[in-house]
This record gives structure tokens, sequence and C-alpha cells, in this order.
């Protein structure tokens, strides 16, 4: 088991090194020789775990999700089981938004992948699809959650959940360039959820 355990953070530290040379240079300043400069170690060390500049781009763009889930579920858990589904949404999409150095690197890391997925450079976008999904899903769930019993079925919750995931992933990389400041970031997504949850907002 130590080894295991050797081997998660050894991991951890390549792929903490490659968000870094990626804030600073951008997609295309990530190599083997980079990514093992920034981390301390060797070339031939990279390699051995991660074969290829795809498999440590990948594992980086997992690591980011993977820090905001658990985020998701603190935010989740300090709510409480009580929480209205307007309460857990909006926890779900301030995670998103770049409101402190952490959460900043991972906007600009997930940015640096969304155009790379356009250009070809390295990485798919169907390779980097699977967590806007799961986000979809969960906010999807809330928004039928938020319809008072007994209400007819109106709109369609998978399209406003992709519509709010949308919105805030672009004010999420507009903040990135100067676009508002963190309380205008937050006042929009509150905004947005009036919006979107209408007379629900308060269930």
């Amino acid at each position: 088991m130590p080894r295991l355990a050797d081997h998660e953070a050894r991991r951890r530290q390549i792929t903490d090194a490659v968000r870094r040379v990626m804030v600073r240079g951008g997609l295309e300043s990530v190599t083997f020789h980079t990514v093992a400069a920034e981390a301390g170690i060797s070339v031939r060390l990279v390699q051995y775990y991660f074969g290829t500049k795809s498999d440590f781009l990948l594992a980086t763009h997992r690591s980011v999700m993977e820090d905001a889930g658990a985020r998701f579920m603190q935010s989740w858990t300090a709510l409480g089981a009580d929480a209205t589904p307007r309460e857990a949404i909006r926890a779900v999409l301030t995670e998103l938004l770049p409101l402190d150095d952490r959460r900043r690197e991972e906007v600009y890391v997930l940015g640096a992948f969304g155009w790379a997925a356009i250009t070809g450079a390295g990485i798919t976008a169907e390779e980097t699809f699977a967590a806007p999904r799961a986000l979809t899903t969960i906010v999807a769930d809330q928004l039928r959650r938020a319809r008072p019993a007994g209400a007819p079925t109106q709109g369609n919750p998978e399209l406003d959940a992709e519509l709010v995931l949308m919105a805030t992933g672009g004010l999420a990389q507009g903040m990135l360039q100067g676009y508002g400041t963190p309380q205008s970031a937050v006042d929009l997504v509150d905004h947005l959820l009036d919006r979107v949850l209408g007379s629900a907002a308060g269930a």
C-alpha cells in the first residue's frame, strides 16, 4: 500500500507541474522537458508515469475536475440535508468561478484544454466531456426538485441545466480577462438562477 500511495503522490506532483506550466505559458509550452523541470524530476520519470503527452494532459484534466468535485461535495455537505435546489445549484456554480487563486488556475487550465480541443492540439473535445455531462445531470436533477409537487411539467431541465452551465463557464472565462469582480460574478449567478427557477426559486 505505501508504494501505491507514493505512485499516486508522484502522479499528482507531475499533474500539478503541468498546471503551473500551462498557466505561465499556455498549452503549447507543455512538454516532457518543461514539466520535468517544473516538477524537479527527470524527463525519464515523467515518461515512466505518463507514456505520452496526451496521457499527462488527460490526467491533469482529471485532477482539475476531481479537485472541483471534492469542493462540490464539501459545499453540499456544509449546506446540510435540508438544502434547497437553488442553494445546491448555487454551490455548484460558484465553484466554477475563479473566486480565488486555486479556482482561477483551474479555470485557466480548463480554458486551455477547451481551446486545445478546438484546434486539435493534443486532446479531443470528447475526452473532456465526461465532467460537463455529469454536472449537467446534477443541475438538471436539482431543477426537477425545484418544481412544486403536482405542478405541470414545464421546460426542459436538461436544456436549462446546459444553459446555466454554459453561461457560468462563459462568465468564468470573462473574469480571467478582467470582466467584472468576484462579487458581480456571484450577483450574476444569482440573477441567472432567478430567471431559470422563476417562481420555484424559493422552493
